[in-house]
């Protein structure tokens, strides 16, 4: 079986929602590997190092949620994507601060949930130009993935840093939160424009001043221009 486009490592504890998501994965050329617990998830994660993360809110020894965090705390930023019963804007807002980068709810499409595990690690692989943005003493740099501020990196999920990047390089041009959703999510309908306030919220929460993300009311967001 072609396992090329890499492993995901999905966490959740109803078999037979795994072995859906286990099957239509692996048709779609993915290694999959499945756990049910939030110790042997971490334990995973850190083995494994997937291209993805599938993670269950609810498991039998805790919250999806303290997976997610303890990846982030860890510094790994391998994307996540949420996947539970749940549909309160609660807990779509808490997995996204604690650094998710999708949410989906059950009952669900498998292939739509194919097609935002394939968004998800595109968006934190895509090729893009070497060009490093600069604002202030923050320098973007697409080509490796990285922000520094002040010399020192700042560790962002793919989604920050893709919508950071959307922003820093065409300065002063307002985007609205759809068109937001489509450049940084790479699909045009994502459900919620409350998901990119959350991530703006999450920018500034990490860059604090140096965040260059202005509101634009009634509108959406742009990036400051250099004075």
């Amino acid at each position: 079986m072609d396992q090329s486009r890499g492993l995901v490592v999905v966490v959740e504890d109803e078999p037979a929602i795994s072995d859906l998501v286990r099957r239509y994965l692996t048709a779609a050329g993915f290694g999959v590997h499945v756990e049910t617990r939030v110790v042997d998830a971490l334990e995973a994660v850190r083995r494994l190092r997937p291209a993805a993360v599938l993670l269950d809110v609810g498991l039998p020894d805790g919250e999806g949620t303290e997976v997610c965090r303890a990846m982030r705390d860890a510094g790994d930023w391998t994307p996540v994507l949420f996947v539970t019963a749940r549909d309160d804007e609660v807990d779509r807002v808490l997995g996204l601060e604690l650094g998710a980068d999708d949410y989906v709810t059950k009952p669900f499409s498998p292939r739509e949930l194919v097609a935002r595990v394939t968004t998800i690690i595109r968006r934190s692989r895509a090729p893009v130009g070497p060009r490093v943005v600069r604002h202030g003493d923050l320098a973007l740099d697409p080509g490796s993935r990285t922000l520094t501020v002040g010399g020192k990196v700042r560790h962002l999920t793919t989604t920050e840093f893709n919508l950071l990047e959307v922003l820093m390089t065409t300065p002063g041009r307002v985007f609205d939160r759809a068109e937001l959703m489509s450049r940084a999510w790479g699909q045009a309908d994502y459900g919620s424009s409350r998901t990119v306030d959350v991530h703006v919220a999450q920018l500034r929460a990490k860059l604090g001043d140096r965040c260059p993300v202005e509101t634009v009311r009634g509108i959406g967001y742009r990036a400051r221009r250099q004075p």
